[in-house]
């Protein structure tokens, strides 16, 4: 089950079932396999320094491709062989943090990225650097804008890397995504366009695929009404469904191979340390997004996303029928008029697994699953918490870092060598486990109340930017 709630949920006249699961949102999904080049840093939390190791991650992709990342989310724990989700900065940690774009400007213009590492050195005045000291470096600097840390690469040539990567930085905007169709559900009357379901991606050209029990006479078309089988970014799909269909639904699908853009954020299906990524092979790449069309009555389509900057989900339910739409959400009632669309924030608990459930006329019953994992923990934070639990293990391993230089990748690589989730503390989860707890009852006045809101479908997203080298 994803952790991202993805809106591509589709909700018909008849009753849906109450264990529906999310689908992806789009873009690519991968497994965590461990650091591959690395070296240590050192945290000061609370007057104490701990070792840790700071580099380089390597993702597989499902379905073939190589994904490189860094963490941004330097107190959680990453669980072994965790499984990742291409997402939007919106619905991860990055959605409240002002640093973001300097971010990506570090991705940009440091290792992998930038693998003339003689050059990158001339650059940052460090001395030589090896791919590992470059990731150290890389990674330090990282973690001062995602975390507010308090951090320094042990290796002088990467701290110096560090520093000059943190002063330099600058804002750039968020990259698009790798692929995506917005809104990931539509609903239509029969004889009508179903859309327009827009796609964004890097890729040049991607195929068009559609499945499902579809109806005969129904076809994908572009704005003019023309039938497509492929599509590139910008493209505007539509269902076009013939008069008289009978009730029915369809799933457009989108795959392909392109490199995913440097500075998307992957997050985790289970709680684990949010991801950006520094670099990737020509990877696959999915999305998909569902039809439906109806000659009479309420046409219902409900989707949701998480929306970070209000610690909640945003629920969003469409009627695209000629009869009202009446249903329960976290305990009110609503009645969505033919053509309207209502988003409800649901405040949910970070870290927590949560379950939003709607119901609706006729038995529809609709059930949203995931985690929020929109937060980080800065030191001056974890520094306050450990002193409060005085006695308890430290959050951060400080015997278990890697060894330095070039020896880094090759332990990253042996059964005994620093995996993942050291760089969260997988050894002391009772004391982020009680980190997580604190801060939840700190926080947790903080949780808003469900509104509700008329407007239209959630945003689509944007336009993938292209690498820059400013």
């Amino acid at each position: 089950m994803s952790g991202l709630v993805a809106a591509g949920a589709l909700a018909t006249g008849t009753p849906a079932a109450a264990d529906d699961t999310p689908s992806h949102q789009g873009g690519a999904a991968a497994t965590l396999n461990g650091l591959t080049a690395y070296d240590t840093a050192v945290l000061h939390i609370g007057g104490e320094k701990r070792e840790i190791p700071a580099g380089l991650f390597e993702m597989a992709v499902d379905g073939g491709g190589t994904l490189k990342t860094y963490c941004v989310d330097l107190h959680n724990p990453t669980q072994d062989k965790a499984r990742y989700l291409e997402t939007s900065w919106g619905q991860s940690s990055l959605a409240v943090n002002r640093d973001a774009g300097r971010i990506r400007w570090i991705l940009q213009h440091s290792y992998p990225r930038v693998d003339d590492l003689a050059g990158l050195a001339r650059r940052a005045k460090s001395g030589p650097l090896s791919p590992e000291t470059a990731a150290a470096g890389t990674q330090v600097a990282i973690w001062r804008h995602s975390d507010d840390a308090r951090v320094e690469a042990a290796d002088p040539a990467a701290e110096k890397l560090a520093d000059w990567l943190e002063k330099e930085a600058r804002n750039l905007p968020e990259p698009g995504p790798s692929l995506s169709l917005s809104p990931e559900a539509a609903s239509g009357p029969a004889g009508s366009r179903v859309g327009p379901f827009t796609v964004r991606t890097s890729a040049e050209r991607v195929p068009v695929a559609l499945s499902g029990e579809v109806a005969g006479g129904v076809r994908v078309t572009d704005q003019a009404g023309k039938p497509v089988t492929t599509a590139a970014n910008g493209s505007r799909l539509y269902l076009d469904v013939p008069p008289g269909a009978a009730d029915g639904s369809a799933t457009l699908s989108l795959q392909a191979t392109t490199p995913v853009p440097v500075g998307r954020v992957f997050t985790g299906a289970t709680r684990t340390q949010t991801q950006v990524l520094a670099g990737s092979s020509e990877s696959t790449v999915a999305a998909t997004a569902t039809a439906s069309w109806t000659r009479s009555g309420a046409l219902p389509v409900l989707t949701a996303r998480k929306n970070c900057a209000e610690r909640g989900l945003d629920v969003t339910a469409a009627n695209r029928g000629d009869a009202p739409f009446t249903y329960v959400l976290a305990g009110e009632e609503y009645v969505l008029q033919p053509g309207e669309t209502r988003t409800v924030t649901v405040p949910v608990a970070e870290d927590q697994p949560y379950e939003v459930t709607v119901s609706g006329t006729d038995g529809f019953t609709r059930t949203f699953r995931g985690l929020l994992d929109c937060r980080t923990t800065g030191s001056a934070a974890v520094a306050a918490l450990t002193t409060q639990q005085g006695g308890q293990p430290s959050p951060l391993p400080s015997d278990t870092s890697p060894a330095p230089g070039a020896q880094g990748g090759a332990a990253a690589q042996t059964a005994d060598g620093p995996d993942l989730a050291e760089t969260g503390a997988s050894a002391n989860t009772p004391m982020i486990a009680g980190i997580a707890l604190a801060l939840l009852v700190l926080g947790g006045g903080a949780l808003l109340l469900v509104r509700g809101r008329n407007d239209t479908a959630p945003e689509t997203a944007t336009s993938p930017a292209p690498p820059t080298d400013d």
